[in-house]
């Protein structure tokens, strides 16, 4: 046995203990056969001329591939791969072993990974548009010992297979919708793992199917390179203050310069009054934000912001890769950074603008709604584009090219 695959074998072992011990951290419970394949599946022949250290860093993607500045491909960060292969083992009763699987978006560890929890009974397929992606996929895959992967090259915008329905469809690019093909290649009580993106925040979601909706059981806060080919959906940028930026994705008008002379004025800060300890998922209330102040406000967006603009003070967003906000008349108000006192912590709003203290009022009071009815994750719901308001479930609903999805919360 060679230096470098005892070197292997002992960072891997401390990824898997790493990625464990991460999910105690959240409240989460790694499903044994997740954590037995990620102990056996060599993540560094899928990450050739990555330095070991880096292939197997337990928080951090491997990009594999670039179109100028914008990353096109790459191999996921394990601690998301383990996350999502569990939403998929939770969902389907019974787990993986002798299911029939497709992942959309490859790359070959993360199918070489579902290979072993389907086993010999069952079967993997993985697709990518990008042929360049394909073939290191199956490169790496033999490198591996992983030949009877089927690897399709093709736009998994339309069915992949004419002949085939899968118990899973895991797909590991950023989505905005569900095309109808991804509904009717997966069997029926089968389960969609997939990253959505609804007001421009990506939720890794798992969607059983029920005749032609699918209903979601779990969701996970994650990030993905962008779809490409048929089903892409470009996410809008506006700059509304040096480093400080709005995300729009779901055809938001903003005048960028009225936001940004919104800045200047003086910050109005308010407390929800709560106490919360540090495993709150915070990700659900973003959800429950944006729902809820959508039916109040001209326009929900997303805030982000470089390090700089938040060091100097122009803003204070309570995540600066993404945090939810609201345009209402001359007054913009978004979800502030935490407030800590010992273990626990308040959540707030920070609001500019001639109504700052009204709306930062009235976010606040959304997030002690929050808290007040259990803290509750959100229900997503997919249905058929034009399917009638009457058969939609109760909810916040959102209209895309192929379907309408309803965000539900349900008071614990």
């Amino acid at each position: 046995m060679s230096i470098d695959t005892v070197s292997s074998q002992r960072l891997r072992e401390a990824m898997v203990d790493q990625l464990v011990a991460d999910h105690e951290a959240k409240g989460l419970v790694m499903r044994p056969e997740v954590e037995a394949a990620l102990r056996v599946v060599p993540r560094e022949l899928y990450t050739p001329g990555v330095p070991l250290v880096e292939a197997y860093r337990s928080d951090s993607a491997v990009i594999t591939k670039k179109r100028g500045d914008e990353t096109v491909s790459s191999v996921s960060a394990p601690w998301l791969i383990a996350e999502m292969l569990d939403q998929a083992v939770d969902a389907l009763d019974g787990g993986l072993a002798g299911r029939h699987v497709l992942e959309i978006g490859s790359g070959g560890y993360n199918a070489s990974l579902l290979r072993e929890l389907v086993g010999p009974s069952g079967s993997v397929t993985t697709v990518d548009i990008d042929p360049e992606v394909t073939e290191r996929a199956v490169a790496c895959l033999a490198a591996a010992g992983y030949s009877d992967v089927t690897v399709v090259c093709a736009d998994a915008e339309q069915p992949v297979t004419s002949d085939r329905r899968f118990d899973l469809i895991i797909v590991t690019v950023g989505a905005w919708d569900v095309p109808p093909a991804w509904i009717a290649q997966l069997a029926e009580g089968g389960v969609l793992v997939a990253p959505v993106r609804t007001f421009g925040m990506t939720r890794s979601w798992a969607l059983r199917r029920d005749g032609d909706r699918l209903v979601s059981s779990s969701d996970r806060l994650c990030g993905f390179v962008a779809m490409q080919g048929a089903g892409a959906h470009e996410v809008r940028y506006v700059d509304i203050a040096p480093g400080v930026h709005l995300r729009l994705d779901e055809g938001q008008q903003v005048d960028a310069t009225s936001v940004g002379g919104l800045l200047a004025l003086p910050r109005e800060q308010a407390w929800a009054g709560a106490s919360l300890p540090p495993r709150t998922v915070l990700a659900d209330l973003d959800l429950w934000l944006a729902a809820r102040l959508r039916d109040e406000v001209n326009e929900v967006v997303v805030l982000t912001a470089q390090q700089d603009a938040v060091d100097a003070g122009v803003v204070a967003p309570a995540w600066r890769f993404g945090t939810p906000a609201a345009l209402h008349g001359g007054t913009f108000v978004y979800r502030s950074a935490l407030r800590w006192s010992g273990d626990v912590f308040d959540v707030g709003a920070c609001a500019h603008g001639p109504d700052a203290a009204v709306w930062a009022a009235r976010m606040v009071a959304q997030m002690r709604a929050w808290v007040d009815a259990g803290e509750p994750s959100a229900v997503l719901s997919v249905l058929p584009a034009g399917t009638p308001d009457g058969d939609v479930p109760a909810g916040t609903v959102l209209d895309k090219r192929h379907s309408r999805m309803v965000l539900t919360f349900t008071p614990a």
